[in-house]
């Protein structure tokens, strides 16, 4: 796309009157100090979370006044819930969302789904050297790729099984489109060897899904509601199957913000929880570390660099901060942050947008909204 010079000309004293009035995006300039103090979070008191204020957990009210600011001005976003020290601090909802809302959370169902793994390891059902093929012994004589018995329980996790991303062709995103199931195995075809590359892949989580379904008996919302749901007092809405019947493992989980956060809990500050822990200390410790590097290389934002990935969740680092992040399509967010005994929650809507550069702009959107925070913050702490 080209510009006339009378066009270019007006474009550019349009950035330099952003730039002198410190305007700092088209969206418009940040409000006063006092419009700031005048910004509704304050967090609907109920019976499922222990409510403060920011002052009382030693955070900057001005500080979450600005990001709540700018969440209103987003075009997605749902909910966003900031949780300190197991205290429910800010709270509000965009969008027409309420609530109580259970909202589709994309692959943030991925972290979900880690965590039942973990679990059923915990319970003896599986380990993480456990190959993948042995729990799809009707399909053993039917894989041409012999790397495929080389892939382990932990491979999957880690994203490093060697399946191709789904959306690097159009022959595979029409199987992501169409659905999986666990005949896939045959089709996605292995890209690098099992254990050598980081390579995002919707089946590996899947296969993980179908995996503790096979090897605990039980289908995959059954286990979740009596390991996790039940004991946390959470309510699992909506969880879409794959065409034979297997509860997809890698997304459309629904759940409310307040419930999505009870399950973040779980993975923050492990070495303060007790003997009960749903999450075993040691899983929450192996999921969160990084064992890849570079793991997305499309850029985000200033303030959402240095990537890597765990067990299904992300590592970011903002400004100086490394945070863990659950992270789905549209910009769902569960966001870790430990050394502030911080919780942050994000949801948006996914359909938003579903063609051209549209889908990505909006997803950015919320995710450069908690990474700048957390940036924020970093900088503000003592």
């Amino acid at each position: 796309m080209s510009f006339s010079l009378k066009k270019s000309s007006t474009l550019f004293s349009f950035l330099i009157l952003l730039f002198l009035t410190g305007c700092g995006s088209l969206s418009g300039c940040m409000p006063s100090e006092e419009e700031l103090r005048s910004v509704s979070y304050t967090p609907l008191v109920q019976e499922d979370w222990p409510v403060s204020t920011p002052a009382e957990q030693g955070i900057d009210s001005l500080l979450l006044a600005k990001l709540y600011y700018k969440a209103t001005r987003l075009e997605t976003t749902f909910s966003l819930l900031v949780i300190k020290n197991g205290f429910l601090i800010a709270e509000d909802y965009f969008n027409g969302a309420t609530t109580g809302q259970k909202y589709n959370l994309q692959s943030v169902t991925k972290s979900f789904t880690s965590a039942l793994v973990g679990i059923a390891i915990e319970q003896g059902y599986l380990a993480l050297e456990d190959k993948m093929m042995n729990y799809f012994p009707e399909l053993k004589d039917q894989v041409r790729d012999e790397r495929k018995f080389d892939i382990t329980i932990e491979h999957l996790l880690q994203m490093r099984a060697g399946f191709a991303w789904e959306e690097s062709s159009d022959e595979l995103f029409e199987i992501l489109y169409t659905g999986f199931r666990p005949s896939t195995i045959l089709q996605i075809p292995l890209t690098a060897d099992p254990g050598t590359k980081f390579q995002y892949s919707n089946f590996s989580a899947h296969l993980l899904g179908i995996i503790i379904t096979r090897s605990t008996g039980k289908d995959l919302k059954t286990f979740a509601e009596q390991e996790l749901a039940y004991p946390l007092g959470i309510e699992i809405g909506k969880w879409i199957k794959d065409w034979e019947a297997y509860y997809l493992g890698f997304a459309e989980l629904h759940l409310s913000a307040r419930d999505l956060a009870k399950f973040a809990l779980l993975y923050l500050n492990e070495e303060k929880q007790d003997s009960a822990q749903l999450v075993s200390k040691q899983w929450v410790f192996d999921s969160l570390q990084r064992y890849s590097e570079d793991a997305w290389q499309y850029r985000v934002g200033r303030n959402f660099k240095d990537i890597g990935y765990g067990y299904q969740w992300w590592s970011i680092r903002a400004d100086d901060q490394f945070y863990n992040l659950a992270w789905g399509h549209g910009g769902q967010q569960i966001a870790l942050l430990e050394k502030q005994n911080m919780v942050i929650v994000l949801t948006a809507d996914p359909l938003r947008a579903q063609h051209g550069g549209g889908p990505w702009r909006i997803e950015k959107a919320n995710l450069n909204l908690i990474a700048d925070f957390i940036a924020e913050l970093s900088k503000s702490a003592p």
